[in-house]
């Protein structure tokens, strides 16, 4: 069944809820995925987003979320200057490559130390967001819900420690998937909670043996 919020789309910036709410949803959430300040960034895109994205604003709208604006921001409009005054420097490639999505784009993020990060993504419409890969891993992030996000090494243990740390400071999952490559090899867990996780909660599951890395994202 679909809402009414699925039919006429959300508050926003037009004039389209799947080109332009949608890629400034995408670009906010590849922003807080990558966790640092972006430098330079290079968004390949698919399917419809390749043919149609200077007419629909999706250019703009992928930039105003990479330098954090939301979808019912004004200067979505004015977000080439914006990017021009931040020092963020951008690409755009037109890729004719099939995509099992209309409304894909892969962000290659940059950051000032030289790290780089792969973010792929789908807008499906209503201004709603799926992000489907992150350096190549497998992942499903909606930025609806509060999402805990864990690189870690696949073996016994981790996920049981990582439940009871939060079982522990009685936050409730709602949902919980774990991605992985292979057996024994990196994987990602995401981990939907009820309410917010605090800052001691995310150290003491960046203290179980196994974990390289946790992030956490609110609702966007």
């Amino acid at each position: 069944m679909s809402s009414v919020f699925d039919i006429i789309g959300p508050i926003m910036i037009g004039p389209s809820s799947s080109h332009t709410a949608g890629a400034a949803r995408l670009g906010k959430m590849a922003r807080c995925i990558f966790d640092e300040p972006v430098e330079r960034v290079t968004m390949t895109l698919y399917g419809s987003f390749a043919k149609t994205y200077k007419g629909h604003g999706t250019d703009r709208a992928l930039i105003a979320g990479l330098l954090g604006f939301g979808a019912e921001d004004v200067r979505i409009r004015q977000a080439f200057k914006e990017a021009d005054e931040a020092g963020l420097q951008y690409e755009f490639v037109e890729s004719a490559e099939p995509s099992d999505h209309p409304n894909v784009v892969r962000f290659d993020l940059y950051g000032h130390s030289g790290r780089h990060m792969s973010v792929l993504g789908r807008s499906l419409g209503g201004g709603r967001i799926l992000i489907t890969r992150i350096d190549g891993l497998e992942v499903e992030i909606t930025g609806d819900e509060h999402t805990i996000m864990t690189f870690h090494t696949d073996k016994p243990g981790v996920i049981a420690a990582v439940t009871t740390a939060l079982s522990l400071q009685a936050i409730n999952i709602s949902s919980m998937r774990v991605f992985r490559k292979e057996k024994h090899s990196q994987a990602v867990m995401l981990i939907h909670t009820d309410s917010e996780v605090s800052r001691d909660v995310l150290d003491s599951i960046n203290a179980v043996s196994g974990i390289e890395s946790v992030m956490y994202f609110k609702p966007l």
